[in-house]
C-alpha cells in the first residue's frame, strides 16, 4: 500500500506546484512586464491619481450633464456580470426595452438608437456605437450649456476604430474628457 501512496503523494503535490504556484506566478509576471496597464485591470485615473473606473467596465452616469452607457443587466456590478438572458418573447424583455425607449426618446431626433436600450454579453460593455452618441449630444449640449459643435468635436476625438468591428465610443473615456473640457 504504502508503494503506491507515497508515488501518487509526490506527483499530486508536484503538479500542485507546478500548476497551482508556478504557473500562475510565471503567467503574472509576465504579464506584469510586457502588458502592465491591462495586467493591472486597465485602470483610469483622474487628475489627482485617484481610480475613477476601468476602460473595460461600464460605469453609470446619471443626469443629463453626462453620456450614458448602454443599460446593464446586472447594475453595472462586475460580481453579477452577465445578459439578463430574457428570451425576445419574454414580455418583461419588450416592457423594459419600451419603458427606455419612452424614457430617452428625443422629440424630432428619430429613434432611440438600439445599443441605448438593450444590454451587451456581459452586461459590463463600456462601448456604445458613435451613432448612440450623437444622439444624446443635444442633451448633454443643452444641460451643460455648451455648443453642439464642441461636443461633437470631442465625440470625434474619442471614436475608436478597432481592427476587428464597426467603430465605438468608451463612454467613462468621452465623460472624463467632458469633465475636463469645462475646466
Amino acid at each position: 500500500m504504502a508503494t503506491l501512496f507515497r508515488p501518487a503523494l509526490c506527483l499530486m503535490l508536484l503538479m500542485t506546484a507546478i500548476t497551482g504556484v508556478i504557473y500562475p506566478l510565471s503567467v503574472t509576471a509576465i504579464a506584469q512586464l510586457a502588458f502592465p496597464d491591462q495586467a493591472n485591470g486597465s485602470l483610469v485615473r483622474d487628475a489627482g491619481g485617484a481610480v475613477s473606473g476601468s476602460v473595460l467596465i461600464a460605469q453609470p452616469f446619471t443626469g443629463d450633464t453626462w453620456f450614458h452607457p448602454r443599460p446593464s443587466a446586472g447594475a453595472y456590478a462586475t460580481v453579477s456580470s452577465a445578459a439578463s438572458n430574457l428570451a425576445p418573447s419574454n414580455p418583461a424583455l419588450a416592457t423594459r426595452i419600451k419603458d427606455s425607449a419612452a424614457e430617452w426618446a428625443v422629440p424630432g431626433q428619430g429613434p432611440v438608437p438600439l445599443a441605448m436600450l438593450t444590454t451587451s454579453g456581459s452586461g459590463l460593455d463600456p462601448h456604445l456605437p458613435p451613432e448612440a452618441i450623437r444622439y444624446q449630444l443635444a442633451r448633454v449640449a443643452t444641460a451643460r450649456g455648451l455648443p453642439l459643435q464642441a461636443l461633437e468635436q470631442l465625440l470625434q476625438r474619442h471614436i475608436e476604430r478597432p481592427l476587428v468591428g464597426p467603430p465605438v465610443v468608451n463612454v467613462l473615456l468621452l465623460n472624463q474628457a467632458l469633465a475636463q473640457l469645462e475646466k
